[in-house]
């Protein structure tokens, strides 16, 4: 080969070069994982205690609230039921029957004969007498089926009669009372 081959065949093949030596370093050992801090577990117990108290709060609270709301619930029922009472009462003394009974109790009495007042011309229609000293209406009406609403209720001028009237008290027995019950129902006799 010529010198110029040799040339060409050094140009398009490189030539061996050594590779590089690799060079080896010592590597420190690897850090051991650092054991959890002492602060972190007071921080994850103490935050596992605050939601715990903090549950158990709100449960009292809300258990607390519900027996208000129970109690609240019944006073509000014993006050309509109150409110019914007192409805019934005035109910009872607004009843026309009390209304007769107290003005007959005034002294009051009922024209059998009444007279009527015409707005329109002022004429006065019907006897224009006078009425007497005594009825044959009797107001309080002993005959009549008795208002359950006002039985026991005073009359305005005397404070221990009733609309069923005075009560007789003979020996600490009062006795227009009912009739006590000691044998059952009392049945009239029918032979």
């Amino acid at each position: 080969m010529s010198v110029a081959e040799r040339q060409f065949a050094a140009s398009a093949v490189p030539l061996w070069q050594e590779r590089p030596s690799r060079r080896l370093e010592v590597v420190d050992a690897p850090a051991r994982a650092r054991r959890p801090r002492l602060l972190y577990g007071i921080v994850a117990v103490a935050g596992a205690v605050a939601i715990g108290a903090a549950q158990m709060s709100l449960s009292i609270l809300t258990t607390q609230g519900s027996y208000e709301l129970a109690s609240l619930t019944q006073q509000q029922r014993e006050l309509n039921w109150d409110k019914q009472i007192l409805a019934d009462d005035i109910a009872g003394l607004s009843s026309p029957q009390y209304l007769a009974a107290n003005a007959s109790a005034l002294g009051m009495v009922i024209n059998e004969s009444p007279s009527y007042l015409r707005l329109s011309d002022g004429k006065l229609l019907g006897s224009g007498d006078v009425a007497l000293g005594a009825t044959s209406i009797d107001a309080i009406g002993r005959g009549a089926v008795a208002n359950a609403l006002i039985i026991d209720t005073p009359l305005v001028t005397d404070p221990e009669a009733t609309i069923d009237g005075q009560p007789v008290i003979t020996d600490d027995t009062v006795l227009n009372a009912p009739v006590p019950l000691t044998d059952g129902l009392p049945t009239p006799s029918t032979h």
